[in-house]
């Protein structure tokens, strides 16, 4: 393989599999970890001429590494994006949008069906600075554009949601956005840019927990930013460089491994995850079932239009509310209790208590999130072994 090749000209599987890898003196096959704090200028000009960027190369490793940059060539080539910066988690990368983009008086459109601590983040911690958030319906597209006021700078939805896999049209939430002259920014956590690349529907930002499918073994926490080159260096990259909100090169390097496998396991969760929820539909106690591959979801049409399958992810609320689910959920021996999502193995948790816990009543019952709703991210077990362990609690 020959350090110059152009990996637009390649489909996203060679991609990640190929992609970003700069071999070395040792012309090694495997991209290796670099394990070094700092690196060695040639002479006081070479580290002048670095550190004011008017030379490329390594200068420290909170915000240049070899193995991370390897990680960032490959995810942004795979979401049809210009770059791609690495961070120490998901909510670092959703961090570094208040911090980069956001002043005191600004103003945030979010969708209410967003992960838990994504709402934190903008109430509390956003909020502490003097930037407001109004949370709207994912799906009214009114309620979005009514919400939108002159300080508004971006539109935070994603799609599927979590836990309701609700879907957002991303292209008119981009129009809707342009039209005002703010960004729209995608959580792409749950689809991956095997299922779904939001840059191409007009998102400007896509946000990444490479923690959950990217990795895939629940292994090692990171996130990832990916957006127009212009935008990464002007508002994103400094603020890496001086808040240092890191990847680490080891996880970069297990996130670079995960990628390789990351479309034959999208395709694996996708076929156990439809099984799965097609199954939950027929069975007595079950109310309803959230998964938009079903035709019977309120988004499944849109879904078939803008997705290239429909996730790993099923939710579904029992009879019986929080005493049900959790009876359920603790009749398990085979599915791990966590709130971790993406891995091979099979999690289920209950998000009223869990991962939506620290949002008031109120919040949760206008986001949807019921106390019988049981939340399962389905792994690449034997789907009958799935479905068995299910039955011990349904």
């Amino acid at each position: 393989m020959k350090n110059n090749i152009n990996w637009n000209n390649y489909a996203l599987e060679t991609q990640a599999v190929r992609a970003g890898q700069q071999r070395g003196f040792e012309n090694e096959h495997s991209i290796p970890i670099f394990a070094t704090s700092s690196y060695v200028f040639e002479s006081a000009e070479d580290a002048y001429l670095r550190f004011t960027g008017q030379k490329d190369g390594n200068i420290y490793s909170r915000f240049t590494n070899p193995t991370v940059d390897a990680f960032q060539q490959r995810l942004a080539l795979m979401e049809k994006g210009e770059r791609c910066l690495a961070f120490s988690s998901g909510m670092a990368a959703i961090m570094s949008l208040g911090m980069s983009l956001l002043k005191a008086g600004d103003h945030i459109v979010s969708s209410r069906s967003v992960f838990g601590n994504t709402i934190l983040m903008f109430e509390n911690y956003f909020g502490k600075f003097g930037v407001s958030t109004d949370f709207v319906k994912l799906t009214d597209l009114e309620a979005w554009e009514a919400a939108i006021k002159p300080e508004t700078q971006f539109l935070f939805v994603e799609t599927p949601s979590n836990p309701l896999i609700e879907i957002a049209d991303i292209k008119a939430l981009a129009d809707i956005a342009h039209k005002h002259n703010c960004l729209l920014v995608v959580d792409n956590v749950f689809c991956t840019p095997v299922l779904q690349t939001p840059l191409e529907l007009g998102a400007d930002i896509i946000v990444h927990s490479t923690t959950k499918y990217i990795d895939g073994h629940g292994r090692c926490i990171g996130g990832a930013i990916i957006a127009s080159d212009e935008l990464i260096e002007k508002s994103f990259y400094p603020y890496l460089r001086t808040g240092g909100a890191t990847m680490s090169a080891f996880n970069a390097w297990v996130f670079l491994s995960g990628l390789e496998t990351l479309a034959i396991r999208m395709k694996g969760h996708c076929e156990n995850a439809f099984k799965l929820a097609t199954w939950l539909e027929q069975q007595p106690h079950v109310v309803k079932v959230y998964y938009p591959g079903l035709s019977s979801h309120a988004q499944h049409k849109l879904a078939k239009e803008q997705q290239r399958d429909f996730g790993g992810v099923v939710s579904f609320e029992v009879e019986g509310a929080k005493e049900a689910a959790w009876k359920l959920i603790d009749s398990t021996e085979l599915l791990s209790i966590t709130a971790n999502l993406g891995d091979v193995k099979s999690t289920i948790i209950h998000p009223a208590t869990t991962t939506h816990g620290r949002l008031s009543p109120e919040v949760r019952a206008m986001a949807g999130i019921k106390n019988g709703l049981v939340r399962i991210s389905v792994g690449l077990e034997n789907i009958d072994d799935i479905k068995q362990d299910l039955l011990r609690g349904l």
